[in-house]
Protein backbone atom coordinates (compact mmCIF):
# COMPACT_ATOMS: atom_id res chain seq x y z
CA UNK A 1 0.00 0.00 0.00
CA UNK A 2 1.43 3.37 -1.05
CA UNK A 3 1.37 6.49 1.15
CA UNK A 4 0.28 9.45 -1.00
CA UNK A 5 1.82 7.70 -3.98
CA UNK A 6 5.07 6.94 -2.13
CA UNK A 7 6.09 3.26 -1.85
CA UNK A 8 6.38 2.16 1.81
CA UNK A 9 9.99 1.01 1.28
CA UNK A 10 10.98 4.53 0.19
CA UNK A 11 9.05 6.19 3.02
CA UNK A 12 10.40 3.99 5.81
CA UNK A 13 13.87 4.04 4.28
CA UNK A 14 13.96 7.84 4.43
CA UNK A 15 12.53 7.79 7.95
CA UNK A 16 15.37 5.46 8.98
CA UNK A 17 17.93 7.80 7.39
CA UNK A 18 16.28 10.71 9.17
CA UNK A 19 16.40 8.85 12.48
CA UNK A 20 20.11 8.10 11.99
CA UNK A 21 20.84 11.74 11.14
CA UNK A 22 18.75 12.73 14.15
CA UNK A 23 20.87 10.49 16.38
CA UNK A 24 24.01 12.40 15.34
CA UNK A 25 22.22 15.75 15.62
CA UNK A 26 21.12 14.83 19.16
CA UNK A 27 24.54 13.65 20.35
CA UNK A 28 26.40 16.63 18.92
CA UNK A 29 23.85 19.20 20.07
CA UNK A 30 23.85 17.53 23.50
CA UNK A 31 27.60 18.12 23.80
CA UNK A 32 27.14 21.73 22.71
CA UNK A 33 24.30 22.22 25.21
CA UNK A 34 26.40 20.81 28.07
CA UNK A 35 29.33 23.11 27.20
CA UNK A 36 27.18 26.22 26.73
CA UNK A 37 25.11 25.55 29.84
CA UNK A 38 28.21 25.20 32.03
CA UNK A 39 30.82 27.43 30.37
CA UNK A 40 28.67 29.94 28.46
CA UNK A 41 30.93 29.25 25.46
CA UNK A 42 29.54 28.68 21.96
CA UNK A 43 31.92 25.86 20.98
CA UNK A 44 32.46 26.10 17.22
CA UNK A 45 35.28 23.54 17.53
CA UNK A 46 32.67 20.84 18.13
CA UNK A 47 32.49 19.76 14.47
CA UNK A 48 36.28 19.40 14.30
CA UNK A 49 36.26 17.36 17.53
CA UNK A 50 33.58 15.09 16.05
CA UNK A 51 35.89 14.60 13.06
CA UNK A 52 38.83 13.93 15.40
CA UNK A 53 36.84 11.12 17.04
CA UNK A 54 36.41 9.44 13.64
CA UNK A 55 40.10 9.88 12.84
CA UNK A 56 41.09 8.56 16.28
CA UNK A 57 39.14 5.37 15.48
CA UNK A 58 40.87 5.17 12.08
CA UNK A 59 44.35 5.64 13.64
CA UNK A 60 43.68 3.06 16.34
CA UNK A 61 42.77 0.51 13.68
CA UNK A 62 45.60 1.34 11.27
CA UNK A 63 48.51 1.75 13.69
CA UNK A 64 47.63 -0.30 16.77
CA UNK A 65 45.17 -2.88 15.42
CA UNK A 66 42.49 -1.83 17.94
CA UNK A 67 39.09 -2.20 16.30
CA UNK A 68 35.73 -0.51 16.57
CA UNK A 69 34.79 -1.59 20.11
CA UNK A 70 38.05 -0.33 21.57
CA UNK A 71 37.70 2.88 19.56
CA UNK A 72 34.31 3.57 21.18
CA UNK A 73 36.12 3.61 24.54
CA UNK A 74 39.54 5.06 23.70
CA UNK A 75 38.73 7.74 21.10
CA UNK A 76 36.36 9.80 23.31
CA UNK A 77 38.92 9.74 26.15
CA UNK A 78 41.79 10.85 23.91
CA UNK A 79 39.82 13.61 22.18
CA UNK A 80 38.25 14.64 25.50
CA UNK A 81 41.75 15.13 26.96
CA UNK A 82 42.71 17.37 24.03
CA UNK A 83 39.55 19.34 24.75
CA UNK A 84 40.54 19.77 28.40
CA UNK A 85 43.95 21.07 27.28
CA UNK A 86 42.21 23.63 25.04
CA UNK A 87 39.98 24.70 27.93
CA UNK A 88 42.92 25.07 30.31
CA UNK A 89 45.20 26.96 27.93
CA UNK A 90 42.73 29.11 25.96
CA UNK A 91 39.04 29.13 26.88
CA UNK A 92 39.59 29.75 30.58
CA UNK A 93 40.68 33.31 29.84
CA UNK A 94 37.45 34.17 28.02
CA UNK A 95 34.70 33.31 30.54
CA UNK A 96 34.23 36.88 31.74
CA UNK A 97 34.29 38.35 28.24
CA UNK A 98 31.54 38.65 25.65
CA UNK A 99 30.31 35.43 23.94
CA UNK A 100 31.77 36.71 20.67
CA UNK A 101 35.36 36.14 21.83
CA UNK A 102 34.74 32.47 22.62
CA UNK A 103 32.93 31.98 19.32
CA UNK A 104 35.80 33.55 17.34
CA UNK A 105 38.45 31.54 19.18
CA UNK A 106 36.68 28.20 18.76
CA UNK A 107 35.86 28.99 15.12
CA UNK A 108 39.54 29.73 14.48
CA UNK A 109 40.59 26.50 16.24
CA UNK A 110 38.11 24.54 14.11
CA UNK A 111 39.63 25.97 10.92
CA UNK A 112 43.17 25.18 12.11
CA UNK A 113 42.33 21.58 13.08
CA UNK A 114 40.40 20.96 9.87
CA UNK A 115 43.18 22.51 7.78
CA UNK A 116 45.86 20.35 9.39
CA UNK A 117 43.91 17.13 8.76
CA UNK A 118 42.96 18.21 5.23
CA UNK A 119 46.57 19.02 4.39
CA UNK A 120 47.67 15.58 5.59
CA UNK A 121 44.81 13.36 4.35
CA UNK A 122 43.10 15.36 1.59
CA UNK A 123 39.36 15.87 1.28
CA UNK A 124 38.26 12.41 0.19
CA UNK A 125 36.86 9.96 2.74
CA UNK A 126 38.86 7.09 4.22
CA UNK A 127 36.96 3.80 4.62
CA UNK A 128 36.25 2.37 8.06
CA UNK A 129 34.60 -1.02 8.13
CA UNK A 130 31.55 -2.01 10.13
CA UNK A 131 32.45 -4.47 12.93
CA UNK A 132 31.63 -8.07 11.95
CA UNK A 133 29.16 -8.41 14.83
CA UNK A 134 26.98 -5.65 13.35
CA UNK A 135 27.04 -6.53 9.65
CA UNK A 136 23.90 -7.68 7.85
CA UNK A 137 20.39 -6.68 8.76
CA UNK A 138 16.81 -7.65 9.45
CA UNK A 139 14.01 -7.96 6.90
CA UNK A 140 10.99 -6.34 8.57
CA UNK A 141 8.70 -6.97 5.62
CA UNK A 142 8.06 -3.30 4.84
CA UNK A 143 11.79 -2.45 4.83
CA UNK A 144 15.30 -3.81 5.37
CA UNK A 145 16.89 -2.64 8.62
CA UNK A 146 20.72 -2.76 8.66
CA UNK A 147 22.02 -3.93 12.03
CA UNK A 148 24.65 -1.22 12.30
CA UNK A 149 22.17 1.61 11.73
CA UNK A 150 19.83 0.15 14.35
CA UNK A 151 22.80 -0.01 16.75
CA UNK A 152 23.64 3.66 16.10
CA UNK A 153 20.10 4.80 16.93
CA UNK A 154 19.84 2.68 20.09
CA UNK A 155 23.26 3.55 21.54
CA UNK A 156 22.85 7.26 20.72
CA UNK A 157 19.51 7.38 22.52
CA UNK A 158 20.99 5.50 25.50
CA UNK A 159 23.97 7.90 25.77
CA UNK A 160 21.70 10.94 25.45
CA UNK A 161 19.30 9.76 28.16
CA UNK A 162 22.17 8.73 30.45
CA UNK A 163 23.70 12.22 30.10
CA UNK A 164 20.35 13.84 30.85
CA UNK A 165 19.94 11.63 33.94
CA UNK A 166 23.41 12.50 35.27
CA UNK A 167 22.89 16.24 34.85
CA UNK A 168 19.26 16.48 35.97
CA UNK A 169 18.89 13.70 38.56
CA UNK A 170 22.21 13.20 40.37
CA UNK A 171 24.22 15.07 43.00
CA UNK A 172 27.01 15.69 40.47
CA UNK A 173 24.49 17.26 38.13
CA UNK A 174 23.15 19.49 40.90
CA UNK A 175 26.72 20.71 41.55
CA UNK A 176 27.14 21.46 37.85
CA UNK A 177 23.90 23.43 37.69
CA UNK A 178 24.72 25.30 40.88
CA UNK A 179 28.20 26.17 39.60
CA UNK A 180 26.56 27.65 36.50
CA UNK A 181 24.34 29.94 38.59
CA UNK A 182 26.69 30.84 41.45
CA UNK A 183 30.28 29.50 41.15
CA UNK A 184 31.53 31.47 44.18
CA UNK A 185 28.96 29.83 46.46
CA UNK A 186 29.79 26.34 45.17
CA UNK A 187 33.52 27.06 45.64
CA UNK A 188 32.77 28.02 49.26
CA UNK A 189 31.47 24.49 49.89
CA UNK A 190 34.90 23.09 49.00
CA UNK A 191 34.17 22.07 45.39
CA UNK A 192 36.91 22.81 42.86
CA UNK A 193 34.84 24.71 40.29
CA UNK A 194 37.66 25.30 37.73
CA UNK A 195 38.39 21.57 37.68
CA UNK A 196 34.68 20.82 37.32
CA UNK A 197 34.47 23.22 34.37
CA UNK A 198 37.48 21.57 32.70
CA UNK A 199 36.01 18.08 33.15
CA UNK A 200 32.63 19.27 31.85
CA UNK A 201 34.19 20.67 28.69
CA UNK A 202 36.12 17.42 28.26
CA UNK A 203 32.89 15.43 28.66
CA UNK A 204 31.13 17.55 26.02
CA UNK A 205 34.03 17.04 23.62
CA UNK A 206 34.05 13.29 24.38
CA UNK A 207 30.37 13.11 23.32
CA UNK A 208 31.32 14.64 19.97
CA UNK A 209 34.20 12.17 19.57
CA UNK A 210 31.92 9.24 20.44
CA UNK A 211 29.51 10.39 17.72
CA UNK A 212 32.47 10.57 15.33
CA UNK A 213 33.35 6.92 15.99
CA UNK A 214 29.72 5.91 15.41
CA UNK A 215 29.67 7.90 12.16
CA UNK A 216 32.94 6.52 10.73
CA UNK A 217 31.50 3.29 9.21
CA UNK A 218 28.49 5.16 7.75
CA UNK A 219 29.93 8.38 6.34
CA UNK A 220 33.64 7.41 6.06
CA UNK A 221 36.42 9.35 7.79
CA UNK A 222 36.96 12.78 6.23
CA UNK A 223 38.46 16.11 7.42
CA UNK A 224 35.30 17.84 6.16
CA UNK A 225 32.77 15.61 7.94
CA UNK A 226 32.44 18.00 10.89
CA UNK A 227 32.17 21.22 8.89
CA UNK A 228 29.31 19.74 6.87
CA UNK A 229 27.34 19.03 10.05
CA UNK A 230 28.11 21.74 12.59
CA UNK A 231 25.85 24.46 11.13
CA UNK A 232 22.84 22.12 11.24
CA UNK A 233 23.72 21.10 14.80
CA UNK A 234 23.86 24.75 15.89
CA UNK A 235 20.40 25.23 14.39
CA UNK A 236 19.20 22.21 16.41
CA UNK A 237 20.63 23.71 19.62
CA UNK A 238 18.97 27.07 18.95
CA UNK A 239 15.59 25.43 18.25
CA UNK A 240 15.80 23.25 21.37
CA UNK A 241 17.04 26.09 23.56
CA UNK A 242 20.65 27.02 24.28
CA UNK A 243 21.89 24.96 27.21
CA UNK A 244 18.79 22.74 27.39
CA UNK A 245 19.74 19.06 27.68
CA UNK A 246 16.30 17.62 26.96
CA UNK A 247 15.80 20.22 24.24
CA UNK A 248 18.93 19.00 22.45
CA UNK A 249 17.81 15.35 22.59
CA UNK A 250 14.17 15.82 21.55
CA UNK A 251 14.93 18.41 18.89
CA UNK A 252 17.82 16.42 17.43
CA UNK A 253 15.81 13.26 16.86
CA UNK A 254 12.67 15.17 15.89
CA UNK A 255 14.35 17.34 13.27
CA UNK A 256 16.12 14.30 11.82
CA UNK A 257 12.72 12.67 11.23
CA UNK A 258 11.26 15.88 9.79
CA UNK A 259 14.23 16.17 7.43
CA UNK A 260 13.72 12.54 6.34
CA UNK A 261 10.01 13.11 5.63
CA UNK A 262 10.82 16.28 3.70
CA UNK A 263 13.16 14.30 1.43
CA UNK A 264 10.21 12.04 0.58
CA UNK A 265 7.46 14.59 -0.03
CA UNK A 266 9.39 17.72 -1.06
CA UNK A 267 13.10 16.92 -1.70
CA UNK A 268 13.95 20.46 -2.81
CA UNK A 269 13.29 21.76 0.71
CA UNK A 270 15.20 19.07 2.61
CA UNK A 271 18.40 21.14 2.81
CA UNK A 272 16.64 24.18 4.28
CA UNK A 273 13.70 22.81 6.30
CA UNK A 274 15.65 22.87 9.61
CA UNK A 275 16.61 26.52 9.12
CA UNK A 276 13.02 27.44 8.22
CA UNK A 277 11.87 25.77 11.46
CA UNK A 278 14.60 27.66 13.36
CA UNK A 279 13.38 31.00 11.98
CA UNK A 280 9.76 30.21 12.92
CA UNK A 281 10.71 29.05 16.44
CA UNK A 282 12.83 32.17 17.07
CA UNK A 283 9.94 34.39 15.98
CA UNK A 284 7.51 32.65 18.33
CA UNK A 285 9.80 31.69 21.23
CA UNK A 286 13.25 33.35 21.05
CA UNK A 287 14.67 31.22 23.91
CA UNK A 288 13.92 27.99 21.99
CA UNK A 289 11.36 25.27 22.58
CA UNK A 290 12.85 24.09 25.87
CA UNK A 291 15.03 27.07 26.73
CA UNK A 292 14.63 29.69 29.41
CA UNK A 293 15.20 33.39 28.81
CA UNK A 294 18.47 34.46 30.39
Amino acid sequence: MDFFGIPPQALFGQLLLGLINGAFYAMLSLGLAVIFGMLNIINFTHGAQYMMGAFAAYFLLQYTGLGYWWALLVAPIVVGITGMVIERLMLRHLYKLDHLYGLLLTFGLALIIQGLFQNEFGSSGLPYRIPPELTGGQNLGFMFLPNYRAWVVVVSLAICLATWFVIERTKLGSYLRAATENPALVQAFGINVPRMITLTYGAGVALAAFAGVLAAPIYQVSPLMGSNLIIIVFAVVVIGGMGSIMGAIVTGFGLGLIEGLTKVFYPQASATVIFVIMAIVLLIKPAGLFGRAR
